[in-house]
């Protein structure tokens, strides 16, 4: 396989090339100019510089290339740019689309979410799910349906594309909700909030194994979700204490929670910051559940994700040996 990865230096990215490189393929990797290249270091990827709208760099980094995994994604909740989320998930994955048709790509491999499908309510769902809620929670709830919308029609052309929607994506090196682990181990995360919340999550090994199963198996049109199972944020502490022997911090009531939200809000538009926890976050964490079922990945892929357990277990570990 000769493949291109958008976003090569994210998260999910740069996980994708290793284990792209580890099996013996060829890999060019989407980047910004000014993207930080760290988690590349020891890579052999080549790299193609342009922004993800960009059709001529995306066009030279089709070219000679079979399969594109297209993982470029602005990901955050909160007080964002919502014209540049816009420009990055919808106008993104479009000028993906368009050159991938035009360059007869023979499988694309889109990084979608789970979060396409709305809030469930509570109720477990699968890939056949058709999407209740009316309105969205976020700029990137719905620049990611958005996006997905693209991916489905442009499918529905002929372009063999395969959408994979992950839950929450952890790892020891995860930007996101690593840090509050990173500080909880340390000891220094004293308070939260939601401990009753439920929580898919996959590890983001398991998550590029399934997308390379998905781009050598998966007959175009599909859609896979992937999660390892779920949990409440209550017993990710838990079991992530149990690791270490750090104590769980202190709930913060809902009741309380939510006011903080509502003075932080407009504090962070005041001073251009994006505050840790505020309304839309509020939102996710007490109004909104998605609960998913990954079994057809397994079923049709083959796909074997580690358990919840162990993807704790594993970011501790990878934790350990970079703070030691």
């Amino acid at each position: 396989m000769k493949a291109l990865v958008t976003g090569a230096n994210g998260f999910t990215g740069s996980h994708l090339v290793k284990a792209l490189e580890r099996e013996g393929n060829r890999v060019k990797g989407l980047v910004r100019s000014s993207s930080n290249l760290s988690r590349l270091a020891a890579c052999n990827l080549e790299l193609i510089y342009g922004e993800i709208t960009e059709r001529a760099a995306l066009k030279e980094g089709m070219r000679d290339v079979d399969t594109v995994f297209h993982t470029a994604a602005y990901v955050e909740l909160g007080l964002v740019n919502e014209e540049e989320m816009e420009r990055v998930n919808v106008e993104g994955t479009r000028a993906v689309l368009e050159v991938a048709q035009a360059a007869r790509i023979e499988k694309m491999v889109y990084c979608s979410t789970i979060g396409v499908f709305g809030d469930s309510r509570g109720e477990v769902i699968d890939e056949t799910f058709q999407r209740q809620q009316a309105d969205f929670s976020s700029a990137y709830d719905r620049t990611k349906y958005q996006a997905q919308q693209l991916v489905d029609e442009y499918c529905r052309q002929g372009l063999p594309v395969v959408s994979i929607m992950p839950a929450g994506i952890l790892g020891p090196d995860d930007p996101h909700f690593g840090p509050v682990i990173e500080l909880f181990l340390q000891g220094k995360l004293k308070l939260w909030v939601g401990g009753d919340r439920l929580t898919g999550i996959i590890h983001v090994d398991d998550l590029v194994k399934g997308m390379i199963l998905a781009a050598a198996k998966s007959q175009p049109g599909e859609h896979y979700i992937m999660s390892a199972g779920e949990l409440t944020i209550r017993e990710m502490f838990s079991l992530l204490g149990e690791e270490t022997g750090v104590k769980l911090p202190v709930e913060i009531p809902e009741f309380l929670a939510r006011i903080v939200g509502n003075i932080l809000d407009p504090i962070g538009r005041i001073l251009a910051w994006n505050p840790p926890l505020g309304k839309e976050r509020i939102h996710y964490i007490y109004d909104r559940c998605v609960r998913v079922n990954g079994s057809k990945a397994c079923r049709e892929l083959g796909w074997q994700p580690r358990s919840v357990a162990a993807t704790l277990a594993d970011i501790v570990d990878g934790w350990l040996m970079v703070d030691g």
